[in-house]
């Protein structure tokens, strides 16, 4: 017998209100029902958790085939590494994604071509990057808005604070989430703000120059739909960040669902 079953939003008191990624591991592993399961890395857990919640509900179904392999790797030593994994796909790979679509080419070249962000030491000539795209994003933003007038501000405020918070809802959150769990650093704390408003202005910028482009009533539409193919891009990408960050041994997941439906009451839905 095959097994399906669907990751929700969110946290549940109870099995049968749903469960989200972490809440699936805590059934698979045998343990009570939680969304953080003892058996599950501090870093894995956060970073599932943030990214089960910043997603549709489509592409979270895609953290199914990944959640068997985070069963065991508890206190398993290699924690700081998986921190430092993610901060650095936020520094060379988020933020350079954004800045491409942007149309800054060079500067999302410099700072995706940055040695690998590993240790603290990394983290301060990453910073001097990061400082420097980020006055470019805000020109780029700046030049983007015009000559608006200042009763029209309002709106593109509104706009520029959707397509900030889009941005960094594209894994930027779950990777942040994943980070700072071992990346203590106050550095780290900087160049995970200075990620966000870079992705966060390059957003803003696409967003307003394909809402200059259409009609009132399409403006919005045609805003989201600018920016959808580089949260799709990001998506896929924290996926195989998460691949990394993960133990390589392949896991049966029907044959293990099959087995704990025939040993435990609770119904897999």
């Amino acid at each position: 017998m095959r097994h399906q079953y669907t990751l929700a939003y969110g946290t549940h008191a109870t099995p049968d209100e749903g469960q989200c990624a972490m809440e699936w591991v805590s059934y698979l592993a045998g343990e009570p029902h939680s969304d953080q399961p003892a058996c599950v890395s501090t870093v894995l857990r956060a970073f599932c958790t943030s990214l089960n919640d910043s997603l549709d509900d489509a592409p979270r179904q895609k953290l199914r085939p990944y959640l068997a392999r985070t069963i065991g790797t508890a206190d398993d030593g290699y924690d700081e590494a998986r921190s430092w994994l993610a901060m650095d796909w936020l520094i060379r790979t988020y933020t350079p994604t954004w800045l491409a679509a942007a149309g800054l080419n060079v500067l999302a070249l410099e700072l995706a071509e940055l040695p690998e962000i590993a240790a603290s030491s990394d983290l301060q000539p990453a910073l001097v990057g990061l400082n420097g795209a980020r006055r470019e994003t805000r020109a780029a933003w700046s030049a983007a808005l015009g000559a608006a007038r200042p009763a029209a501000w309002a709106p593109w405020a509104a706009g520029r604070a959707a397509a900030r918070e889009a941005a960094w809802g594209s894994a930027g959150a779950a990777a942040w989430s994943a980070a700072r769990v071992a990346v203590g650093d106050i550095a780290g704390d900087r160049a995970r703000a200075v990620a966000r408003e870079i992705a966060g202005d390059a957003a803003a910028t696409i967003a307003r120059a394909a809402r200059a482009g259409a009609g009132r009533s399409e403006a919005r539409d045609a805003a989201r739909a600018a920016i959808a193919p580089t949260l799709e891009q990001l998506q896929r990408s924290a996926f195989e960040l998460l691949d990394r960050m993960l133990p390589t041994a392949p896991v049966d997941l029907s044959a293990l669902l099959d087995d704990l439906a025939s040993e435990r009451s609770l119904p897999v839905t």
